[in-house]
């Protein structure tokens, strides 16, 4: 990771960290354990890789991070409830996330369920009404389009739907690519092209362009994600290692081969970066970041 984008991440991380304390509900307001567990299970925790990218694509376009707090905070709200619902018993069935206990495990089922409910609520309720979102009435409402797309049967949920009836099957690369540019893919998409939607002025090409790099990481990262499955250990990753192959679920490396995916992965990053040259100097944390993502250790 170059010093640039460590620097940018840990200021982007503590800016989204405090941002996502302030519009949580307080832990000791009714329901406490409710608000306990939406709070355990949001801060304190995670790359926030999807926040970055929404401050990064503003930093490129010239937004101030300051406005891009409530999008930031509501991409990251739904991320959460998707990880708390995976990781359910009837899902994934997993104990360990973030190095620390599932919601589940934390506190019980129904608990780790209405905590994914109340955060997914919560995004929108952001995107809706957040004084820091300057936006037009019509901007915030593409911005809410953009986000439940995205999280909803055609995007996220509809990815894990497809992933869950892909286990113990053969899936080909167009499929397996097709599930995860809904399932990991289109949050990804979302954070990028809601900071987009901040900048009303924009040249849709512009647009399209970073939309088209946000395909290609969010693609780059499960791909890098499934590879860590393989070559990671569970202390590094912060949950279960080697868990979907144990769960026997279609991966990269299972379709590809360890070399195949990393190859893969490596001719996403070309792709993304291919994306990004009209732009100048201001996209190098976008080009940087694309390089972490496939580097990374967990």
């Amino acid at each position: 990771m170059s010093n640039a984008l460590k620097e940018y991440l840990t200021i982007c991380q503590s800016r989204v960290e405090q941002a996502l304390e302030d519009r949580l509900p307080p832990a000791h307001i009714l329901p406490r354990k409710l608000h306990q567990a939406m709070r355990y299970s949001t801060l304190d925790g995670g790359k926030r890789m999807r926040p970055m990218l929404t401050y990064c694509t503003g930093n490129v376009l010239g937004i101030a991070p300051e406005a891009l707090d409530g999008v930031a905070c509501a991409v990251e709200f739904i991320h959460v409830y998707s990880l708390i619902h995976d990781d359910l018993p009837a899902m994934d069935d997993d104990d360990l996330r973030r190095g620390k206990a599932t919601c589940h495990k934390q506190f019980d089922e129904a608990t780790a369920i209405l905590t994914g409910d109340a955060l997914q609520a919560l995004a929108f309720e952001v995107l809706a009404h957040d004084a820091s979102i300057n936006a037009s009435p019509e901007a915030r409402l593409k911005m809410i389009t953009t986000l439940a797309k995205a999280s909803g049967s055609q995007g996220m949920v509809g990815g894990q739907a497809i992933d869950l009836e892909s286990v113990g099957t053969k899936l080909s690369l167009p499929e397996l690519e097709n599930m995860h540019i809904h399932k990991t893919g289109a949050l990804i998409r979302a954070s990028v092209m809601m900071a987009t939607l901040a900048k009303p002025d924009l040249d849709p090409a512009i647009a399209s362009k970073l939309d088209h790099y946000a395909k290609c990481i969010g693609l780059s990262f499960q791909v890098k994600d499934d590879i860590l499955d393989e070559e990671s250990d569970t202390a590094t990753l912060g949950k279960t290692q080697g868990k979907d192959k144990d769960n026997d679920k279609p991966t990269y490396p299972a379709l590809l081969g360890l070399a195949g995916a990393k190859q893969k992965a490596q001719e996403l990053h070309e792709n993304a970066l291919e994306s990004l040259s009209v732009f100048g100097a201001e996209a190098d944390l976008l080009r940087d970041l694309s390089l972490y993502i496939i580097q990374r250790d967990h």
